[in-house]
């Protein structure tokens, strides 16, 4: 495969041999959710291509997500992350690209009525195309004999249909991502800079779940006081710091996603002018998986020399110490802005694991965001065998973060959803009336369930109440 210069970043400086950073000295750790390619070749011209093509994001853009992000560590911004838990390539349309979108921006409009803070928009979006998972094959019965293949490791490796062709992991995807996320990125900026976000279009609301039977009358109007607030759109100037409704338009949106194929990001990875550091150019936010983030393994290895803010997924099983030390490895210099730890503990887990990981972290002075990741330790799967999360669960998890952070004297700055803006019937639960007999109505997602577009709403106005006090 090729290679990139060894320039090191200013974090590895006076390091030497084995401890020197390049965008390619992960190739010498361990990296259990690489794929295979069999072709190296190809796998050389794709990663070659990448190398050569414009980048999908901007240094400047990095360095303003870090400073905001500063910022919400300090308690002075909230962080809302959001969308698919696995983008595809024929999702590059139009129509759900504005509704992912919208359901995020109107989402923010609630918090900063809640919080009276600045809300900063990332989006799972433009390049979540790589899926981890718990195996590397997948067994089937096909025509009633058992057939083995390479596992689905989303639209950046392989195809979802179940066939030899369909599964091997093909290199040529990468550069297909990549393009499908230029476009996406295009679409959207093009969206922002043209008003789509302008809170007097109520045509952009969509509030039937308040009508819902199932919705108490106190939380009705609860959410009717809410929503009127929110259709004058003078009311946020004072919390958004904004001087112009023109300048209320134009927000700013962030994409992020699981940095899972190193080949992908190492080779959008490059210096800039008149900057120092490396900056991986595909995302403004990658992310490590609760799976990926062993100290001595590849992604560590890779995250640690780029100058990108970094999420890092935190489960039930992490130890306060582990932690610490993982946050020393990709930020030694104590950098503001520079580590999102993204807590997924599962409603049940909450207190048993997150404060002893908060006390431990902030005991060693470490500077972190907090935010919450209440979708994937809330995963149950029916009598039917179809995977689903309950709305309950999920407001429970972040019921009991808040609950924590608050005992804790922290700040919980962030919130990381799988949702899409679209009618989906994937997540039970919430005033839209989701059952488990209706999850065969429309569960379009290729992997994990995610909040329809009424839950995701409803879901901003809990939150909204609960942090707003």
């Amino acid at each position: 495969m090729g290679t990139a210069p060894t320039n090191q970043s200013p974090d590895s400086a006076g390091e030497s041999g084995a401890n020197a950073w390049t965008p390619e000295s992960w190739r010498g750790r361990l990296d259990p959710q690489q794929v295979r390619y069999t072709d190296r070749e190809a796998t050389a011209r794709a990663s070659e291509k990448l190398r050569t093509l414009p980048p999908l994001v901007t240094s400047w853009e990095i360095e303003r997500l870090r400073s905001e992000i500063g910022q919400a560590q300090a308690g002075e911004r909230f962080v809302l992350q959001g969308g698919d838990c696995a983008e595809t390539l024929a999702d590059c349309r139009p129509d759900l690209v504005a509704s992912k979108l919208k359901i995020l921006l109107q989402m923010s409009l609630v918090l900063v009525h809640g919080l009276k803070a600045p809300v900063t928009r990332v989006g799972r979006i433009a390049g979540q195309y790589a899926k981890p998972r718990s195996s590397p094959t997948e067994t089937r019965t096909v025509d009633g004999r058992e057939v083995t293949l390479a596992s689905y490791f989303g639209d950046l490796v392989n195809q979802a249909g179940f066939s030899a062709q369909e599964r091997e992991p093909d290199p040529h995807l990468m550069v297909r991502g990549y393009q499908h996320a230029a476009m996406t990125l295009n679409f959207i900026r093009s969206l922002v800079e043209g008003g789509f976000a302008d809170i007097h279009h109520p045509e952009y609301w969509d509030l039937r779940f308040m009508e819902h039977a199932g919705l108490s009358d106190e939380r009705r109007a609860q959410y009717r006081a809410m929503s009127a607030t929110l259709s004058d759109g003078l009311r946020f100037m004072e919390a958004l710091g904004e001087k112009s409704v023109e300048e209320l338009t134009r927000v700013e949106f962030y994409t992020s996603h699981e940095g899972l194929n190193l080949i992908y990001e190492s080779a959008q990875t490059r210096e800039v002018p008149r900057k120092e550091g490396w900056f991986d150019l595909t995302t403004h936010l990658p992310w490590i998986g609760d799976r990926t983030r062993a100290l001595d393994g590849a992604h560590v290895e890779f995250f640690r020399g780029i100058q990108n803010p970094v999420g890092v997924k935190v489960g039930p099983t992490s130890t306060p110490g582990g932690v610490v030390e993982l946050i020393e490895a990709l930020n030694p210099n104590n950098e503001a802005g520079k580590i999102v730890l993204i807590t997924r503990m599962g409603a049940s887990g909450v207190e048993a694991a997150l404060p002893g990981l908060v006390e431990g972290v902030e005991g060693a002075g470490k500077r972190v965001l907090w935010m919450s990741d209440p979708m994937h330790g809330n995963g149950i799967t029916t009598d039917s065998g179809v995977k689903t999360r309950s709305f309950d669960a999920i407001l429970e998890e972040l019921e009991r973060v808040i609950g924590v952070h608050s005992r804790c004297g922290t700040v919980l700055g962030g919130v990381h959803f799988e949702l899409t803006g679209e009618d989906v019937t994937e997540c039970v639960g919430g005033a839209s009336g989701v059952r488990e007999e209706d999850l065969g109505l429309n569960y379009a997602s290729p992997c994990d369930p995610r909040l329809n577009y009424a839950q995701s709403l409803e879901l901003a106005f809990l939150l909204a109440g609960k942090l707003g006090g």
